[in-house]
């Protein structure tokens, strides 16, 4: 066996069952994007929604790889790093991703939905950067400093419910707005809100 082979090798055995409900997650973050990506394309309604089902389906597997890794103990730095990458993909790309599909498209929406992937990628650092000190010694942080990014799945609820409206593209919620030298729908103030409310340090949740 070569020694890239190997290491290769060694890379896979390292992973806890808990790591493939991970990347579970990961996948249906990319999926999202993907099908995001086939319903402008398209128009097909159907691939809309079905972008906005693998959220839920992202959401299940994020709360079982936690459960599995605490129930067989299987805890790792790898384990942690993994469940970070697949959030930012599933609960911040994928959803940033269906809402331009939906039609936010201004400038302004534009740069909403960069704050909101932004600020998501900034909870997360934060959030490995001090869980151990958080969890006091423990295997559990006690708490979520700012709202967890897997909230984002209220978004793309949001977003599939307009969609049953028939409230996309141009007839998103709340109309659009001139501001400027860009257009802003003020549905994307909801990411900015989303957003801001991930990274805030005096908002504080129980985690159970």
């Amino acid at each position: 066996m070569t020694s890239t082979a190997r290491r290769h090798f060694s890379m896979v055995r390292d992973f806890h069952l808990a790591d493939f409900f991970t990347l579970g997650n990961a996948a249906c973050g990319a999926g999202a994007v993907l099908l995001a990506m086939m319903f402008m394309a398209s128009g097909d309604l159907k691939l809309f929604y079905a972008a906005a089902a693998l959220a839920p389906a992202a959401f299940i597997l994020d709360v079982l790889d936690g459960r599995i890794a605490r129930a067989r103990h299987q805890h790792s730095v790898l384990g942690r790093e993994l469940d970070s990458l697949s959030d930012v993909i599933s609960f911040g790309v994928a959803p940033a991703a269906l809402g331009f599909a939906a039609g936010l498209q201004g400038g302004w929406d534009a740069a909403a939905l960069i704050y909101f992937v932004c600020c998501g990628v900034s909870r997360l650092a934060r959030y490995n950067v001090t869980a151990e000190t958080l969890s006091a010694g423990t295997a559990k942080v006690k708490y979520f400093e700012g709202t967890p990014i897997p909230t984002s799945v209220v978004l793309t609820g949001l977003l599939a419910w307009a969609a049953a409206q028939g409230r996309i593209g141009a007839g998103l919620w709340g109309g659009v707005l001139d501001i400027g030298p860009w257009e802003l729908h003020p549905l994307a103030l909801l990411y900015a809100l989303s957003g801001s409310l991930m990274i805030s340090k005096t908002l504080r949740i129980p985690k159970f």
